[in-house]
């Protein structure tokens, strides 16, 4: 099971967003040029990403308004992957980009190489500090006070649902109707899981995709994961994660889970057949949902919507931020393009490409984020934007320690494998995974 954020993007950004980016200039960074020449030098920047993150047209922008710039992108499918590729060519000391997309969920990780990327304060980001949300800039600060990165989005969840398939099971269809069955602003994981009884008593169908994404948020609210603020591990002996497990567990065990393999979900033939009717969705994943439904032949009549409302309360699930590696050759370049994919007009414009609900202030009331996009129109005219805001109220960054992403994917994995599959119940795939644990992080 894999819980990197993203797969592959799709649509095309609106081309009056892109006009207002060409008029609203392209970077809030210094312009002045590198080491390794003049500013209009004829240089190539490489930039990696991975996943869906909106830039495929920002790239076009900013090469049209500098013509000495070429912008040689690489995209990595999943961000379990990106970290792969980075770790590597980091231990190499060699290969990285000049522009390095990294997850939340690996940020720990690269902040314990911090000395290997810029001070982006050196290059302008002392202009535009104030563009984020106090705590996007602060997870990107390292313990000697250092910016290295530069916020793109955050992963607020709300909640996509069929409405097709809840007509079916005679629950309401209506997006603020749906939102009080589950609770609304007192939505809790029991409620989730008894309307999803409801649901499958009346179709006899699954309720979810599969287990680990829902486990994922659960940890995700928590005030603190996987890791405690001081960097310790706080899993074995954690009364509240194993509670929650156990509600989980029990809840699949019943037949909630439809036993999807995570981001596979047979060229989107899932979303579009009734294999499950409720998807967690942090805003990048609206966008995935989309180009699910999209890849096997459906549209906005297949169903799909998105209520303001999830389980648990206020959950925020990934978020990523653009850093400039020391291997750069042209750091003031690539500082001034990743200050320029993550100004406010550029964050609006992803945002209507992927979903990617931005971390910049200014952007999350754009009328490009509230207003009436290709992901709004596929969403049964859903608010996503104004609706992203909301669920954005009271998330607080969770600090994310250095194997965050291994206990998810690889400790936590396989026991949502055993509990979805039936080949094991939730207690003893908590003690798997707590093996696990000691195996691949306490005893590495």
């Amino acid at each position: 099971m894999k819980l990197s954020r993203r797969t592959k993007g799709f649509a095309a950004v609106a081309s009056a967003a892109a006009f207002a980016l060409l008029a609203t200039g392209c970077s809030g960074g210094s312009s002045s040029a590198s080491s390794s020449g003049s500013s209009t030098d004829p240089i190539t920047l490489t930039v990696t990403t991975f996943g869906t993150m909106g830039y495929d047209d920002l790239y076009k922008q900013y090469e049209a308004a500098h013509p000495n710039i070429t912008i040689k992108a690489t995209n990595i499918d999943t961000g379990d992957n990106a970290k792969t590729d980075w770790q590597t060519k980091e231990a190499a000391g060699a290969g990285l980009p000049d522009v390095q997309a990294v997850e939340e969920g690996w940020l720990s990780a690269v902040m314990q190489v911090s000395d290997q990327f810029n001070d982006l304060s050196q290059y302008g980001a002392n202009d535009i500090k104030d563009r984020w949300v106090d705590w996007k800039l602060k997870q990107a600060t390292d313990s000697k006070g250092r910016l290295i990165g530069y916020g793109s989005d955050i992963g607020p969840e709300g909640l996509c649902y069929n409405r097709t398939d809840f007509a079916a099971a005679g629950l309401p269809t209506d997006r603020d109707q749906v939102a009080a069955l589950f609770g609304g602003d007192t939505a809790t994981w029991d409620k989730y899981f008894a309307v999803g009884q409801q649901y499958k008593a009346a179709t006899g169908k699954a309720f979810y995709d599969q287990s680990g994404f829902l486990w994922n948020a659960m940890v995700n609210q928590q005030k603190e994961g996987y890791y405690k603020t001081d960097g310790t591990l706080n899993v074995d002996g954690n009364a509240d994660l194993k509670t929650l497990w156990t509600k989980l567990s029990a809840a699949t065990a019943s037949g909630l889970s439809a036993n999807q393999t995570a981001w596979d979900w047979g060229k989107g033939k899932a979303f579009t057949d009734g294999t499950f009717s409720t998807f967690v969705c942090p805003g990048w994943m609206l966008g995935v949902v989309k180009g699910q439904v999209t890849a096997a032949g459906g549209d906005a009549t297949t169903g799909w919507d998105f209520a303001n409302v999830f389980p648990g309360g206020a959950a925020n699930w990934g978020g990523s931020f653009l850093t400039v590696p020391t291997q750069s050759k042209h750091p003031q370049q690539a500082a001034d393009l990743a200050a320029f994919l993550t100004n406010a007009q550029s964050e609006a414009a992803a945002f209507g490409v992927a979903g990617a609900f931005p971390s910049v202030t200014a952007a999350q009331s754009d009328p490009a984020v509230t207003g009436t996009n290709a992901l709004s129109t596929f969403f049964n005219n859903a608010p996503v934007g104004t609706i992203l805001a909301a669920r954005a109220k009271g998330v607080v960054a969770q600090y994310k320690g250095p194997d965050d992403s291994v206990i998810q994917s690889q400790v936590f994995g396989p026991a949502i494998q055993q509990i979805d599959s039936g080949k094991a119940d939730g207690s003893t795939a908590w003690n798997n995974a707590i093996t696990l644990l000691n195996q691949l992080v306490v005893n590495k």
